[in-house]
């Protein structure tokens, strides 16, 4: 993004989402100088309905190189500094769909004082003019983008500023070091003795915060990215039984021949606020077919990029030579849960004894796929291994960037701990300090460049 002067430029977008027989209105939105003048030229206002700020105009896009009437619309006006990104506001809502608002935004676009915005410029602007702190303006991508009731939540306390104000905190608590420790740099005769046991004391209560932070960023994916969950079992243990149960609908077909599954397949689903990707593997065992080698072979490529592997095997038949082969492939570091399907099968009329004697393993879950029977076990069991239940008490959670730059002033507040320990002049200890006070204020938007601006806001959507 080349980035300019808010106030020199008029951009304009459609700031909703745009999808053919889809919504029933489309918004285009127009910033800049020239945004009130350039809808006046394109929309008849019948009447006498005066342009005023924060007023709700009836009227018609006009076509003027065909003189004709392009959509119906209203216009919502909102002067500067009244507005989304602070300066003059005009939105245009067309009908949705594909045609009339592209026709639309094509005619705003034909007037020179307009150039198309670009990704995440709208919300550039609104932090450039201070109407959003940073982090507000990334908690809004967030929330767009929630999968869950508790993503939406975390991103609404980001957006009423409660990141915002963490960070902000133990970035003050470090100024306040740092200016007690550079005084006595340049003035330490004439002050009195400072107390590095103190100062060390306050660093490392916000390294265990930012660390708090940190580790809550990791759970607080899970809710922004989903978990990834890999079923894996050898052929025909029931599989693709439980994807269906635990989609409620028959997403993968279903046969007593072994091998059917020959490819990935995947259903995302929320499973109480989190949410889920489940992936059905092709069962691994030795074939000589050549398409349901592929199929195994993605299984396994899956099984190495899953947060949590569901490994099934079949209870009526016990746990075999392959099943434990399979549980070998996991690596050690991805969570797993044995569980035993088809708990609903008799064998000689009765039903079947679990236990580690006649399975040769202990099963972590009990279920059956046809009935159901142990689901809720499942899903906790499944849950818990993931750390989904400290979930619900999740406050704020920062994104991908600000846990990055979390952990590099974490890092720095280290290494300014290993110089307090060698007991190293005053001017020692302000390096690496004043690295962990610049890092928190790129979080915060204190301390940012253009280029770190541009990177930041290209990731958004357009017209956001």
């Amino acid at each position: 993004m080349n980035m300019a002067l808010p106030t020199e430029e008029t951009i304009a977008a459609v700031a909703t989402a745009v999808a053919a027989g889809q919504g029933g209105i489309a918004v285009i939105r127009i910033s800049g100088p020239a945004a009130i003048s350039v809808s006046k030229s394109i929309v008849s206002v019948p009447g006498e309905q005066p342009w005023e700020s924060h007023t709700v105009l009836y009227g018609y896009v006009l076509d003027s190189q065909s003189n004709r009437q392009i959509d119906e619309v209203l216009v919502l006006i909102m002067n500067g500094p009244r507005s989304f990104t602070g300066e003059d506001v005009v939105e245009i809502h067309c009908h949705g769909g594909l045609i009339a608002v592209q026709q639309v935004l094509e005619i705003v676009l034909r007037s020179p004082k307009v150039r198309r915005a670009l990704p995440g410029e709208f919300s550039q602007r609104a932090v450039l003019n201070g109407r959003l702190e940073l982090t507000q303006a990334e908690a809004i991508t967030d929330l767009i983008g929630a999968r869950s009731h508790k993503a939406a939540q975390l991103a609404i306390n980001g957006l009423g500023g409660a990141i915002q104000h963490r960070i902000t905190t133990l970035r003050e608590i470090l100024l306040d070091q740092l200016s007690e420790l550079e005084a006595r740099v340049d003035f330490e005769d004439e002050l009195p003795p400072l107390d590095g046991g103190k100062v060390l004391e306050e660093l490392v209560k916000v390294q265990t915060d930012l660390k708090e932070l940190i580790n809550d960023a990791k759970r607080g994916s899970f809710l922004h990215q989903g978990l990834q969950v890999a079923l894996i079992g050898c052929p025909n243990v029931g599989k693709s039984s439980v994807l269906n149960q635990l989609s409620r609908y028959e997403r993968a077909i279903v046969s007593n021949l072994p091998g059917t599954t020959r490819d990935l397949l995947e259903n995302e689903i929320i499973l109480k606020g989190v949410p889920i990707k489940l992936i059905d593997t092709a069962g691994i065992r030795t074939t000589n077919d050549e398409i349901e080698k592929l199929g195994i072979q993605r299984s396994q490529e899956a099984l190495l990029k899953a947060d949590i592997v569901l490994i099934i095997f079949d209870l009526s038949v016990g746990w075999t030579q392959y099943d434990q082969r399979l549980l070998n492939q996991i690596p050690k570091d991805i969570p797993r849960l044995i569980v035993g399907n088809k708990s609903d099968i008799q064998i000689d009329s009765k039903s079947i004894h679990i236990d580690s004697k006649t399975l040769g393993i202990t099963p972590e879950v009990i279920f059956s796929a046809l009935t159901g029977s142990g689901e809720e076990t499942l899903i906790d069991s499944l849950l818990k291994l993931c750390g989904a239940a400290e979930l619900q008490s999740l406050e704020i959670a920062l994104n991908d960037r600000q846990r990055d730059l979390a952990s590099l002033a974490a890092e720095a507040l280290e290494r300014t701990k290993e110089v307090a320990q060698q007991e190293l002049p005053w001017d020692f200890w302000t390096i690496d300090l004043r690295e962990a006070i610049q890092i928190l204020g790129e979080i915060t938007g204190t301390e940012l460049t253009e280029a770190l601006l541009n990177r930041i806001f290209s990731r958004f959507c357009i017209g956001k």
